[in-house]
């Protein structure tokens, strides 16, 4: 360990007691134990008492989304359990006092800290991991040398976790992905679940439970609110924050990935033009983009185009819909897409909160709906436009089963009542219906609720906040089963 003599061993063991201060009072620091748990936690916590798989938890997702938060909640919970705490430690690996050190330099110093001989039982947390270049190899050596020492990680460059732990991780790691806040976690986050209650919508001929709502003002209010400051459990707890969204979540989250962790990872030249690029994409959310109009739109070049979106999507900070057909089937050629936020109060923090009225509404609510579905891995979401002699049409949303080709169900995202009155309006969706035998669709309002029916189809039409809600909720309740 001849690097140590960069830094004296009486400092960094200093600093790992301050890490840990359970080793002395056995408990974490009450910043964190006042926070309320994500909804997450408890779909979380079981990979990290699981010690039958021998296998190190990659805890990945955007930043801010409260990743170090639920480690810290992780480790309250297994005192709360009776796990030794000195059998307990943390290391936050940004910490440039670690930089020359591996991680098994760390780990023994811990062990010199506390006068113990090895790591037997031992569950050793490792934040922001990004941060120690090869990491991967470093923590797939650790989860081979130490069988009887569970290991979890988080990792915020989403793109550099999810490439590299495929291929030199697998069968040594287990990913977890922590999403934005769902509208559903933030209605408990700010303690309004009594807005909800258990009820039954009517779909086709079916009846199915769902979340309803006693008062859809108060819940739209909330929603709007959601989609300017939803995302990121900091700021939906915190007035202080909202007030100064641009600050917080460009310094924070946008500049911090677009200025550092892209660049690192992919030797991105010019950042400027990357951070030009995201704030064009973010202004126009939710829209239809070609590479032709996008490059010249933003005068980058279309194979520079290609990568930042991949870049952008690797770190969760788009996610990019291809298009079907009227029958869902793929265009061979990919010329046009549309690009949405992962998270609606990304745009929020970039330009300025919007009320109910604005005229970018529409595209806000169907990227809050989509987030809420990003939520669910290996779903395969697309949306329909074709051109077809005088026929032309879209629906917003649809699901395609990844096996057969074929659509699954399709909704309509409107931020309007008008389709409630006029349900015959709703041509595309009624075209898109009959041709794939569809005799149902889901249709999202301002706040009606209720069954039209056009052309023998049955519409169902609900507010955008219960509809989102309902996807967050049932997204939890299948990844709990």
């Amino acid at each position: 360990m001849t690097s140590l003599n960069l830094i004296p061993r009486e400092k960094i063991i200093e600093r790992l007691r301050y890490e840990n201060p359970w080793w002395l009072n056995k408990q974490i620091p009450q910043l964190y134990s006042a926070m309320s748990r994500r909804l997450y936690f408890n779909i979380f916590y079981p990979n990290v008492i699981e010690r039958e798989v021998h296998r190190a938890v990659v805890l990945m997702g955007p930043r801010r989304v409260g990743k170090t938060v639920m480690l810290f909640h992780s480790i309250g919970q297994l005192i709360a359990e009776n796990v030794d705490p000195k059998k307990i430690f943390f290391i936050g690996i940004d910490n440039p006092i670690y930089i020359h050190l591996s991680l098994e330099d760390i780990l023994s110093l811990c062990n010199q800290s506390l006068n113990q001989t090895n790591l037997n039982g031992c569950y050793v947390f490792f934040d922001e991991i990004q941060y120690l270049k090869d990491w991967e190899r470093h923590l797939k050596i650790l989860v081979d040398s130490f069988p009887e020492t569970k290991f979890v990680v988080s990792g915020s460059a989403a793109a550099a976790l999810k490439w590299h732990s495929t291929e030199s991780g697998a069968g040594r790691f287990t990913d977890f992905m922590l999403p934005p806040l769902t509208f559903q976690e933030y209605i408990h986050l700010k303690n309004m679940d009594h807005l909800i209650y258990d009820g039954s919508i009517t779909y086709g001929e079916k009846e199915i439970p769902y979340c309803l709502t006693h008062d859809v003002k108060a819940l739209n209010k909330e929603f709007v609110h959601y989609l300017n400051f939803g995302g990121y459990p900091e700021v939906v707890l915190s007035e202080k924050i909202q007030s100064d969204m641009g600050r917080y979540v460009k310094n924070d989250i946008v500049d911090k990935v677009l200025l550092r962790d892209l660049p690192s990872l992919y030797g991105i030249k010019d950042v400027q033009e990357l951070n030009r690029f995201f704030t064009y994409i973010a202004y126009n959310t939710g829209n239809e983009f070609s590479y032709e109009t996008m490059s010249r739109e933003s005068g980058i070049q279309k194979d520079t185009l290609k990568k930042y979106l991949e870049y952008l999507e690797a770190a969760f900070l788009i996610k990019v819909l291809n298009k079907v057909d009227v029958n869902a089937k793929r265009l061979k050629r990919v010329t046009s897409f549309k690009v949405y936020l992962t998270n609606p109060s990304l745009r929020t923090a970039l330009f300025s909160p919007i009320s109910e009225t604005d005229s970018e509404m529409g595209n806000l609510i169907e990227t809050a709906v989509l987030s809420q579905w990003m939520h669910r891995e290996k779903l395969d979401l697309t949306y329909a436009r074709w051109k077809d002699g005088k026929n032309e049409g879209e629906v917003d949303l649809v699901l395609v089963d990844d096996k057969k080709y074929k659509p699954v169900w399709g909704v309509e995202i409107k931020w309007s009542n008008r389709y409630f009155d006029k349900p015959h309006e709703l041509r595309s969706l009624v075209q898109f219906c009959k041709a794939n035998s569809f005799d149902k669709a889901l249709v999202t309002s301002i706040d009606q609720f209720g069954i039209k029916t056009v052309d023998n189809l049955s519409f169902s039409f609900l507010p955008a906040s219960v509809y989102s809600y309902n996807v967050g909720d049932i997204t939890l309740k299948m990844k709990n089963s």
